[in-house]
């Protein structure tokens, strides 16, 4: 078993071996950014349109979205008490959870499906931005694949404090463009009577809606203990995860909804661009998927270090881009939707089975 208190990795890999010592806690603030701009992100915008045309906006589809997310923020937040407590991460905790051989089953689970989402979200800005640009060109796009691929893991190689300047930067302006372009829907579809008044134009069962907006995050909450581990609270930790995944990714399925409703548009840059804001419809491109995609390839970085049992986090981090990159190259862009099944499906037992043997097991008596 791991020693919760013996170095790994050390300040500069950002302990993905070890307990982060007291002294290296971070506050409400740092931490309340990072998970903001981890939840913002383009799938989970893509998600809830796909819902949002299935339902009636109210009550069924509001309440679709209150469940998947209060399910998913309750799950997140236990996670995040957790490892606030410990200073511990998910894959460690599954070292004490699974035993030695059957955390690395866990490894692999969580840092595939963080390569996963990597290479679709690689994908999805190099096929939007050339949408945007109007040109059609295959090489043109694995090449933007490639660039990006590669680009968007600098934040993920520095650590948390890359993590925390690049999203202090990119929420604030990520808000008002979100809060801007609702207010505008708004106005185009004549209030809460033009929203009612809208017929489904799909067909899903509430079972499965309710599994793809908790599914859409599944994976990257139950590894939130990444960064509440770095809580110098556990109060701090649990309100930080709330927020995110809570009211920060209900955000996200609720936009996407209603721009599938009103313009029949699930993601917001292309709403931007139907309302005519093309420049901020970039901006929001590249801020919304690179927020996320730093923090997914740090989540893989972390999987990787404890499967491998090596503190050298950073050099983990490149070859998980690496391996994001071709999966973007190879067409990861075409199966968001029975990905999000299968990890709506998988993932959640793995965090249920750390949680109670960490809380009611253990009792959060770590060694």
């Amino acid at each position: 078993m791991p020693d919760s208190k013996s170095s790994g990795g050390g300040h500069q890999e950002d302990y993905p071996l070890s307990a982060v010592p007291e002294d290296d806690r971070r506050g409400a603030a740092s931490l309340y950014v990072v998970l903001l701009g981890f939840t913002f992100f383009t799938a989970t915008m893509w998600s809830g349109g796909e819902v949002g045309r299935a339902f009636r906006f109210f009550p069924d589809l509001l309440i679709i979205i209150l469940a998947g997310n209060v399910l998913l923020g309750a799950y997140v937040a236990v996670l995040a008490h957790i490892s606030a407590r410990t200073g511990l991460n998910t894959v460690l905790l599954s070292r004490f959870a699974f035993g030695e051989r059957g955390s690395g089953l866990v490894d692999l689970l969580l840092g595939l499906t963080q390569v996963g989402w990597y290479a679709w979200g690689t994908g999805t800005v190099a096929t939007v931005l050339l949408r945007l640009i109007g040109l059609d060109e295959p090489w043109l796009l694995y090449l933007f694949m490639i660039v990006f691929g590669a680009g968007f893991c600098w934040t993920a190689y520095i650590g948390y404090r890359g993590l925390e300047i690049l999203s202090i930067i990119a929420v604030p302006l990520m808000l008002v463009l979100i809060f801007w372009s609702m207010f505008r829907a708004w106005i185009d579809v004549d209030g809460l009577a033009g929203l009612t008044a809208i017929e489904p134009g799909a067909s899903m069962s509430v079972s499965n809606a309710i599994t793809i907006v908790f599914g859409t995050f599944a994976s990257g909450g139950t590894q939130v203990t990444n960064w509440t581990r770095f809580a110098r609270t556990s109060r701090t930790a649990v309100l930080a995860a709330l927020s995110a995944f809570l009211l920060g990714n209900g955000l996200m399925v609720f936009v996407g909804a209603l721009g599938a409703l009103v313009y029949d548009r699930a993601d917001l840059v292309e709403v931007l661009v139907a309302q005519g804001l093309l420049l901020p419809g970039v901006a929001m491109l590249f801020l919304n998927i690179w927020t996320t995609q730093d923090n997914t390839i740090y989540n893989f970085s972390v999987a990787g270090s404890n499967l491998l049992r090596t503190g050298h986090r950073r050099l983990v981090t490149l070859g998980g881009a690496a391996l994001g990159t071709v999966l973007a190259v190879l067409g990861m862009y075409d199966f968001l939707v029975p990905f999000l099944l299968l990890l709506g499906v998988l993932i959640p037992p793995v965090g249920a089975v750390i949680v109670a043997d960490a809380w009611i097991n253990r009792r959060l008596q770590l060694p």
